[in-house]
């Protein structure tokens, strides 16, 4: 098992940051980390699973203005 790759999450675009989640979840589900692995697998998810909820209220709040703009 390796160490997730160390990137600052709050650079990372909507997508990288997907598909960064979904490997975690994939590392997870496969099961075989120690439990020290499996915590900073767990945090990262976290921090990437709230950088994707940052991209996507950012893009509803982008589309409720130009909705309101029309």
């Amino acid at each position: 098992m390796t160490d997730p790759a160390p990137t600052d999450i709050d650079s990372l675009s909507y997508e990288a940051a997907r598909d960064a989640l979904i490997a975690v979840v994939d590392q997870l589900e496969r099961g075989g980390a120690t439990l020290e692995e499996s915590l900073a697998l767990w945090e990262r998810g976290e921090a990437l699973a709230t950088r994707c909820e940052t991209w996507l209220t950012g893009a509803r709040a982008r589309l409720d203005a130009a909705r309101a703009e029309s």
